[in-house]
């Protein structure tokens, strides 16, 4: 058998492959950051299974596959040719890839020197350093808004008329998804125009102004979104008999890599045999034990150099006590605070917007209304944030003040003589300056 590694920048795969080249077994994680530990676990769980003496051969490749295969003495197979030589093992007639990873995306034109011979590349290119464009966006962004990512294209489905977002940049998409979001515009809408502007920001950064030669294989983890199979058909003109999203579309890498290994071996040009080692846990583990951290922090802002305390007022059991309350509806989060006319915090909240602003607001009213029961009368509301002329409406809000004007108003009552305000919030970051009260 052969074992094919492939360690991206947001998952690692690892297949096992047969004497006829087939897929016995595969392995598609999220490193979480760590993909020598998630190597080790994977490994662990099928040599446990399968003595190393049964791999004849083994390779790595991916962004992370060259420590890997330093590691274990085994050859390293650029993820291009990998790739390529993965789809051309099952699907030999695609003349084109799209493959969008974690951190990574490619385009990979293919030719044949004749027929009877497998494709090569002719021609590749890829992302530059931004992600703006791959999985680790729309996995940010499922997070942000309350959905598992394996249902983030479903949800993309249910949309008929996605709106525009920027593609060109993760940032500038995220502020047009929170602006759709802070105007109430459906959450499958959001979810569909954040796919189509990512298949847009390929076709202009990536595919530029290439012919696509069709069939064109869709692969990579990204390939798993449904709404961006759709886009991807949309916004690259083809039809669906010219699209193929291969069966093993995750690990394709990682098959290539274990057939071009091979393929170098047989044609004995230097490049090693590459047996899996005996001892293939035992580096890995070793490799992991002799690593070392270090860190250096400041100590936190406590005691008499940070005087602020937000903890909720002890009430007594008196009843009838005029309230408050202050709502902040932020790109990320949504924050509910009630405050007696002594300006006492009775009662606060700190909610995930997750898209749905209203929903949230919702919820932290329902939450401080069922902590304080009949004991306050609310004489008056206010709103704040992006989100605030929306919800401020929803909720009969008194007052609706900009967030600028809010910051400054908390900060002087808990600090008159501050000068100087630094925050840092889901989307905006801000710098405000004053003098004496007045923002300046």
């Amino acid at each position: 058998m052969k074992l094919g590694i492939d360690v991206g920048s947001v998952t690692a795969k690892v297949v096992i492959i047969d004497g006829a080249d087939n897929i016995i077994e595969s392995r598609y994680i999220r490193t979480k950051g760590q993909p020598v530990k998630t190597i080790l676990a994977i490994l662990e769980d099928l040599l446990a299974r399968y003595s190393p003496d049964r791999f004849k051969l083994a390779a790595a490749t991916g962004s992370g596959g060259k420590l890997i295969a330093n590691l274990l003495g085994v050859p390293f197979v650029n993820e291009i040719i990998a790739q390529a030589a993965g789809t051309a093992r099952f699907h030999p007639e695609v003349e084109t890839i799209l493959e969008i990873g974690g951190e990574d995306s490619k385009l990979i034109i293919l030719g044949g020197e004749s027929p009877d011979k497998p494709p090569k590349v002719t021609d590749f290119t890829m992302n530059g350093v931004c992600a703006a464009g791959t999985g680790s966006f729309l996995d940010q962004q499922a997070s942000r808004m309350g959905i598992p990512v394996e249902q983030f294209g479903d949800v993309a489905l249910e949309s008929a008329h996605p709106p525009r977002v920027a593609g060109r940049c993760s940032v500038f998409a995220k502020t047009d998804m929170i602006h759709l979001q802070q105007i109430g515009t459906p959450v499958p809408d959001i979810v569909a125009g954040l796919c189509f502007a990512m298949v847009r920001n390929f076709k202009g950064n990536v595919v530029g102004g290439r012919d696509l030669h069709t069939p064109v294989s869709f692969q990579g983890g990204v390939a798993a979104n449904k709404g961006i199979r759709r886009a991807v058909l949309e916004v690259m003109q083809l039809k669906e008999s010219e699209l193929i999203v291969p069966e093993h579309f995750a690990v394709l890498g990682a098959l290539g890599a274990a057939l071009v290994a091979r393929e170098r071996a047989q044609s004995k040009t230097g490049a090693k045999e590459g047996n899996l080692p005996q001892d293939t846990i035992h580096r890995l583990r070793e490799y992991i034990a002799r690593r070392e951290y270090k860190f250096a922090s400041l100590p936190p802002l406590t005691g008499d150099n940070y005087p602020i305390n937000t903890e909720p007022f002890k009430m007594s059991a008196v009843s009838g006590i005029e309230a408050y309350v202050g709502v902040d509806i932020g790109s990320i989060s949504t924050n509910v605070v009630v405050i007696d006319q002594n300006n006492n915090v009775l009662a606060r909240r700190y909610l995930m917007t997750a898209s749905r602003p209203i929903k949230a607001v919702r919820q932290g009213l329902y939450e401080v209304g069922q902590e304080l029961g009949d004991r306050v009368i609310v004489k008056g509301a206010g709103s704040t944030g992006s989100g605030r002329y929306m919800t401020g409406e929803f909720f009969g809000a008194d007052v609706i003040r900009n967030e600028i004007t809010s910051h400054a108003k908390a900060a002087t009552f808990m600090c008159p003589e501050v000068n100087t305000i630094f925050e840092i919030g889901g989307q905006d970051a801000k710098y405000i300056s004053l003098q004496d009260g007045t923002i300046i």
